[in-house]
């Protein structure tokens, strides 16, 4: 039965152009919510984008578009899931709840080199070692632990992630973590050194007062480091019409270029300062995962090889394509901006 609200199937949508096991009547219908309006510029024409279903869980079976924004060029998802439809759409088995439990090890290993790497190269961008710091979206505390490492005190690392129980087991070891919307947060305004966004932006409902909010947060030159996905890359294009791994539909409700992030951080009062492209393999996995699953002539057997959970072979020549691409100048499907709060 669907969720209390309007359920919005796209219209022109066949039944043929339902992927077949998407069809299935148990599978729910969830209710939705328009988004007339574009979070950057306040636009209200829009051109169609892309389109699909939830290819990734099928949590659900409705027919999802993006629209762009005819003014500015931003995308997002319209309409999207209600409010009342979060916790169908992000189900226990959700991979950010269970990440330690679905990642093979060797993976995991890889993974927190990469995290290393990433929190470096932002540190050496700051003007002097932070002081403080807030992670938005601090999921299982890696980050904060990283900085503990990197000689913070506890008490001097945010974090903010919806999950209680993490936000417990955080609290009694001394971090200053709080289980809410950034939104709803208390922080103290220009009380942060540095704060990181890794793949939280393209997930919220108001990007434009998220990063109002956390611009208030920063101090003077403080800097906040913004990673997610990349409209402007090849995999992207490749996979552009419905099953590009970026879209991650319906949870991705807001997609970004450069140019479109740039403006939503200068709308906040943030100077952009650096553009940094890292690894998008989970991205081009899944895009070809999706392409050969959901295809016009599936092929499941042969998608489960691309399933970046299911193995570290194929994801490992993925993410040293990118890095090596990322090395050249290529721009990635996953981009790191940082901007800072100018004294």
């Amino acid at each position: 039965m669907p969720l209390s609200g309007r359920v919005e199937v796209v219209r022109g949508a066949s039944e043929s152009s339902v992927p077949a096991e998407l069809r299935d009547a148990r599978i729910p219908l969830i209710a939705t919510e328009d988004v007339p309006a574009c979070a950057i510029c306040g636009g209200l024409a829009t051109t169609p984008y892309a389109r699909g279903y939830d290819y990734e869980l099928r949590t659900c079976r409705n027919d999802w578009r993006f629209v762009r924004c005819a003014a500015c060029g931003h995308v997002w998802l319209n309409p999207r899931p209600a409010v009342g439809a979060l916790s169908v759409i992000y189900p226990p088995e959700y991979y950010a709840y269970d990440y330690e439990g679905r990642v093979h090890p060797v993976a995991r290993w890889a993974k927190s080199r990469l995290d290393d790497r990433k929190l470096d190269t932002i540190l050496k961008r700051l003007p002097r070692p932070p002081r403080t710091y807030l992670d938005i979206g601090c999921g299982s505390g890696r980050y904060l632990h990283a900085m503990q490492r990197r000689g913070l005190r506890p008490p001097d690392i945010h974090g903010l992630e919806l999950d209680a129980g993490i936000v417990a087991r955080l609290a009694k070891e001394g971090f200053s973590v709080a289980a809410k919307r950034v939104e709803d947060a208390d922080i103290a305004s220009r009380s942060i050194d540095l704060a990181t966004m890794f793949h939280v932006l393209e997930h919220v409902d108001a990007p434009d007062r998220v990063m109002k909010r956390v611009a208030d947060w920063l101090s003077p030159n403080g800097i906040v480091a913004v990673e997610t996905p990349n409209l402007d890359s090849l995999d992207r294009r490749l996979f552009t019409d419905s099953f590009w791994g970026g879209y991650h539909i319906p949870r991705h409700w807001h997609l970004f270029t450069p140019e479109t992030l740039g403006r939503l951080l200068t709308a906040a009062r943030l100077e952009p300062v650096a553009t940094l492209y890292q690894t998008g393999h989970s991205f081009w996995m899944y895009s070809i995962h999706h392409r050969l699953r959901y295809g016009p002539t599936p092929r499941p057997r042969l998608a489960r090889w691309f399933d970046p959970f299911g193995g570290v072979g194929l994801l490992a020549a993925a993410t040293a394509f990118d890095l090596t691409r990322a090395a050249f100048g290529a721009r990635t499907s996953a981009m790191l901006v940082l901007a800072k709060r100018p004294a």
